[in-house]
């Protein structure tokens, strides 16, 4: 493993927006695998892949190599779980990626469970947190959440993010980190604004950018993530605090019944063509 990069041979398993966008940003530096379930998702991935380094300096596809075989990661120095927030899933996959890699050390994206709760679920204590943020070639921050179990990673997971030109800072094992932790409530309390008052999503949204200088406002950043995954964020956070502020507010889980997704399904607090 090297000391100046962290790592020579990573390994991404997912084939979502969280793992094509970090697989991206890893050409920069080495050769990177990246897992996906299936053939068709295998595609799939390949190409978000290849799209994403077009906008990437220093990018390169044909350091990319996709597989489904979870052997195939068996030389990575780590590899990065990177699948849906569902903590059985990740946890399954988990303990398959630690038998399939027995010297790589091992990370997670998740956004909202407990590090120590994966690796205990998955029997798998040498977990560590990578949490990048969406769009990864965009977002500078990582949090990196390392427990006793993974603390010989540390200075490699530093020193990773360090080599792919993101900004590391080391969090508290808790549900949320950070920026979920503290960002949630302050989404969610857009929503129930909008119940309370009956203001249009573009009114709340046009406050906040134009009062408080965000780029974003916070309902059209709640289509962005995807409001099913923001539905199990708060979930995640809820379950962990018991404050009121974390629990998705009724509306979201409406539309959630109604498939408004947000961007993803083309129509939530506003409409994609």
């Amino acid at each position: 493993m090297s000391d100046s990069k962290g790592y020579e041979s990573p390994g991404i398993a997912g084939s979502g927006a969280i793992a094509t966008g970090l697989a991206a940003v890893s050409t920069t530096t080495a050769e990177t695998i990246l897992l996906a379930r299936s053939e068709a998702s295998a595609w799939r991935a390949e190409e978000k892949v290849v799209a994403a380094c077009t906008k990437i300096e220093g990018a390169e596809p044909s350091r990319l190599r996709v597989t489904t075989d979870p052997k195939d990661l068996a030389g990575c120095d780590v590899v990065v779980e990177a699948i849906v927030e569902e903590l059985d899933a990740k946890a399954e996959l988990i303990k398959t990626l630690a038998e399939a890699c027995p010297d790589a050390d091992l990370a997670t994206t998740t956004s909202s469970l407990g590090i120590d709760e994966i690796a205990e679920k998955a029997a798998v204590p040498r977990l560590y947190g990578l949490h990048v943020f969406n769009p990864v070639p965009r977002m500078a921050l990582v949090e990196v959440c390392v427990p006793g179990g993974a603390e010989g990673a540390r200075d490699r997971a530093m020193a990773w993010c360090a080599a792919l030109g993101k900004t590391a800072v080391e969090v508290p094992d808790q549900a949320g980190f950070v920026v979920n932790r503290l960002l949630f409530p302050y989404l969610f309390d857009a929503v129930r604004m909008v119940e309370r008052t009956g203001m249009e999503p573009g009114e709340v949204d046009a406050c906040m950018k134009l009062g408080a200088g965000h780029p974003m406002g916070p309902l059209a950043l709640l289509d962005f993530v995807g409001l099913d995954v923001a539905e199990a964020i708060g979930d995640a956070l809820f379950a962990d605090s018991g404050d009121g502020a974390h629990k998705p507010p009724g509306l979201i889980v409406e539309m959630i019944g109604e498939r408004k997704l947000g961007r993803k399904t083309g129509t939530g607090f506003y409409s994609y063509d």
